[in-house]
């Protein structure tokens, strides 16, 4: 009768310890289906953090795509929210921070399918940052160094020609410092120091809306230092390009009190005859 009962007891327990196990087994199973629906993919968390950007809410995009890096490195969509994770610096105005991310993509990917935008983006950053009442900033030089590049790497990119719109408001800029300071040196009689100014936006940026003024300037200049000569050549370049200014009526006017309207008309005459 022990022995039974002994035996029946190293039974109970046997079965008690194969249900626990059973149950473990069983609830662990349970915790990888669960884990396993709990993971998301790539795409999901990509599609997430759009939304979110799309919402203008960069900071939990922001936190999408770096999770997004964080667990899927070797995805396709990691490498475009590294992309992302640049474009959101640049739309908080976080122009440096932008063009480190966009340096790093290019190092890091240097075939990447939208090369062209990244190189963009990096010249757009620079652009940002060029303020109108700076006299000489750094951004102007190095925007027009990035876009230049686009336009070098990517010509037939579409944004190299909105590159080569850019470069034309950028060398805009550049001309009106120099007016805005030959300006200053010709109100502070430094007329040799306003002359080199005037000449840069003659000779580099003649296509800019400042070319007729920095004309009139010199003459206005060569006026002042009496020399005589260099005026009228100054005046006859202004009439002979743009005869409908009024930089050249100003011009006109002041060189004609020198010798006489008459004497005037006949040394432009003589500049274009030879």
């Amino acid at each position: 009768m022990y022995i039974y009962i002994s035996m029946l007891k190293n039974i109970f327990i046997f079965f008690s310890i194969v249900n626990f196990l059973y149950s473990c087994s069983a609830s662990n199973n349970n915790k990888v289906n669960n884990l396993e629906k709990n993971i998301i993919s790539p795409e999901e968390i990509y599609i997430e953090g759009m939304e979110y950007f799309y919402q203008n809410n960069f900071e939990l995009a922001d936190q999408e795509f770096k999770k997004l890096k964080q667990l899927f490195p070797l995805s396709n969509e990691a490498i475009q929210a590294e992309v992302m994770i640049g474009f959101i610096e640049y739309a908080k105005m976080n122009y440096e921070e932008a063009i480190y991310q966009f340096k790093k993509i290019i190092n890091k990917y240097p075939s990447h399918k939208d090369l062209d935008y990244i190189y963009y983006m990096i010249a757009m950053s620079n652009y940002e940052q060029i303020t109108h009442h700076e006299l000489d900033g750094k951004y102007n030089e190095l925007s027009l160094i990035a876009f230049n590049q686009v336009i070098k790497r990517f010509p037939e990119s579409k944004y190299a020609k909105d590159s080569r719109q850019k470069i034309i408001l950028v060398k805009s800029n550049i001309a009106a410092k120099h007016m805005e300071i030959g300006r200053f040196y010709l109100n502070n009689q430094k007329y040799i120091a306003a002359l080199n100014r005037f000449k840069v936006i003659v000779d580099e940026f003649s296509f800019t809306k400042f070319t007729p003024e920095a004309l009139h300037r010199m003459v206005e200049a060569y006026y002042e230092m009496s020399m005589i000569e260099e005026s009228y050549y100054a005046a006859a370049l202004l009439g002979y390009n743009y005869p409908d200014s009024k930089w050249y009526e100003y011009s006109y006017n002041l060189v004609q009190k020198i010798d006489g309207e008459e004497t005037f008309l006949k040394k432009i005459r003589k500049f274009f005859d030879g």
